[in-house]
């Protein structure tokens, strides 16, 4: 966490400064100013309008009662589009700008499901522990009763109720 923390606070200002100064120094201080200026008002023009349609996306499918998973990560993305194009800077805006782009949004949306799907089968196990005593227990999912008989769901008794604290063990 660290190594990122550092790009981003410290790596990072130094190649947009770096950057900056060579522009300024090919077209000018004013043009450079005004080139900074243009793309953060432009940047957060799209990010605007393309998160207003993604959530009108989130509340169609939230009423047809499906998980707008690829909605929610695209907007989380628009959002970081939003603070890299109003930073100023090139290389921010650049990287900005590349996630408005709906091809390259829609391939890291892939590729962040993919990962999300991963970590979860790798944590197939989590534990509790029951608020009236301290003890922690481990289940393993195969040991869940699920009140499935002959591939139909069938409800719980209203005796089988567990009651306390869930905390995950990764």
């Amino acid at each position: 966490m660290f190594r990122i923390l550092f790009v981003f606070f410290v790596i990072v200002p130094i190649i947009e400064i770096t950057v900056l100064m060579h522009i300024g120094a090919w077209l000018g201080v004013w043009p450079t100013i005004a080139i900074v200026v243009l793309t953060a008002w432009l940047g957060a023009k799209n990010v605007r309008q393309q998160g207003l349609a993604t959530l009108s996306s989130v509340q169609t499918k939230m009423a047809q009662g499906e998980v707008p998973s690829n909605e929610i990560i695209a907007g989380v993305m628009l959002i970081v589009a939003g603070v890299l194009l109003v930073t100023p800077g090139f290389v921010t805006d650049a990287f900005g700008l590349s996630l408005l782009v709906p091809a390259v949004r829609q391939s890291l949306i892939n590729t962040v499901k993919q990962h999300f799907v991963v970590n979860q089968m790798s944590q197939s196990s989590f534990g509790f522990h029951s608020s009236s005593s301290s003890t922690e227990h481990s289940i393993n999912e195969s040991s869940i009763n699920h009140h499935e008989t002959s591939g139909r769901s069938v409800p719980p008794n209203k005796g089988d109720a567990i009651e306390g604290e869930f905390e995950r063990k990764d």
